[in-house]
């Protein structure tokens, strides 16, 4: 259980920040017992991989916060969120062989679906809701959301690794946010609509 929630927080934060949890399984693998990467995924742990991690990092950081532009990396990203949460919830598999999780060792693809699954669900949040948020502001926006988003990735990525219980609560949390910016974009676009069509009959 405690694995899942681990790989879940992770793959979570993936959806936010690609790079973030990443750097910090890699960090934390060289650094502590905390982490644990299982075999074929100790290439993770590698300075020069993780110096790479970090200098896309630092381009993350920056291209997200200029409008306009973080819509553009929001659509590259639509792969390499995904595909970093595949990762991080498969390198965290180490904690389900401790928990002695026979189905999965046994089927590796079930931790990068959900992996997949999970960072692909909040990036389309994040998504579809930066541009709204950037028209609503006139760009002054961004840089506020994307230095919030990155902090809860960070967060998110701390807690699946050592206080994994508490993912259960940061995910609730996160729903309920997600759910009130998606009724405000959809309020937001029915706005626009009226403005341009008229109040309907």
């Amino acid at each position: 259980m405690l694995a899942a929630l681990t790989g879940l927080g992770l793959s979570t934060a993936a959806g936010l920040n690609a790079y973030i949890p990443l750097l910090i399984v890699g960090v934390l693998a060289n650094f502590t017992d905390a982490v644990r990467l299982p075999d074929g995924y100790s290439w993770l742990s590698n300075w020069g991989v993780l110096a790479i991690i970090a200098v896309l990092l630092i381009a993350e950081l920056v291209l997200d916060k200029v409008p306009a532009i973080d819509s553009v990396n929001d659509t590259i990203q639509t792969v390499i969120r995904p595909a970093s949460g595949g990762v991080v919830f498969s390198a965290t598999n180490a904690a389900a062989e401790f928990e002695r999780s026979a189905w999965m060792s046994e089927h590796p693809w079930a931790g990068w679906l959900i992996g997949i699954v999970a960072a692909l669900a909040v990036h389309a949040v994040k998504a579809l809701v930066r541009p709204v948020v950037n028209a609503g502001t006139a760009g002054f926006g961004a840089p506020v959301l994307s230095t919030a988003e990155d902090a809860g990735s960070i967060g998110m990525s701390l807690v699946a690794v050592f206080a994994p219980v508490l993912v259960l609560v940061a995910l609730l949390v996160l729903a309920v946010l997600a759910f009130l910016l998606i009724r405000r974009v959809r309020r937001a676009r029915a706005r626009k609509r009226e403005a341009r069509t008229g109040p309907p009959l």
